[in-house]
């Protein structure tokens, strides 16, 4: 069998591609819920990095092109070529599955955060005091956290130029989202969110606290 077939028979599929983009669009828009100029552009900068990760997960493989054609790197045309980390790396099929499989669970754990995280803001917003409860009680922005998670995980299963590129561009501004969102709510609650910071983490939980995380997650 021809390997190339194979390898070309796992792309071109565009209207997966468009399918796929509006669908994690839809659910990425619904819990991240931006308002301001900042979370759009933290925002902005995530639906690009999903439009260039299907594009190349199953519509056409540019990084790998461009890997192969102009850096001369011996990449074999095989269906799991894709995952670049276990191809370079040279751990093969093996590899690729034990990289796709913790990439899906990184992604998963981001998208739980998200939502519960979420889900905890909407109710504290709407009774006008400061999330401090169940995963706000670990880290000041499971939200925040939650998409950079996910992020990871796609970058961990399915690397690519682009979405490699984007990765530190979206770190970055949702840290400075972060850190700009904490300002307005210490001018808004005082003292009692400038100790909120003391007790709890930004984005990963303190020593000992690994276990009130998962637990929160219940």
């Amino acid at each position: 069998m021809n390997p190339m077939s194979g390898f070309a028979a796992h792309y071109g599929h565009w209207d997966l591609v468009l399918f796929l983009i509006v669908l994690v669009s839809w659910a990425f828009y619904r819990y991240a819920a931006p308002s301001g100029w900042r979370e759009w552009a933290g925002a902005g900068l995530v639906q690009a990095f999903l439009v260039a990760l299907y594009a190349e997960m199953f519509g056409f493989p540019l990084t790998i092109y461009l890997l192969t054609g102009f850096l001369g790197l011996d990449i074999p045309h095989t269906p799991y070529a894709g995952h670049l980390w276990a191809t370079l790396l040279g751990y093969g099929a093996i590899g690729a599955i034990v990289e796709m499989l913790l990439g899906y669970a990184l992604l998963a754990a981001g998208i739980v955060l998200l939502i519960r995280g979420w889900t905890a803001v909407y109710a504290a917003r709407c009774e006008e005091r400061i999330a401090r409860e169940g995963l706000y009680g670990v880290i000041r922005h499971p939200q925040y956290a939650g998409i950079l998670l996910a992020v990871l995980g796609e970058v961990v299963h399915w690397p690519t130029l682009i979405t490699l590129a984007l990765f530190p561009a979206i770190v970055f501004v949702y840290v400075r989202l972060a850190r700009k969102e904490e300002r307005d709510m210490i001018c808004r609650f005082g003292a009692t969110y400038a100790d909120y910071m003391r007790r709890v983490p930004m984005f990963l939980p303190g020593r000992g606290q690994w276990r009130r995380l998962f637990g929160a997650f219940g």
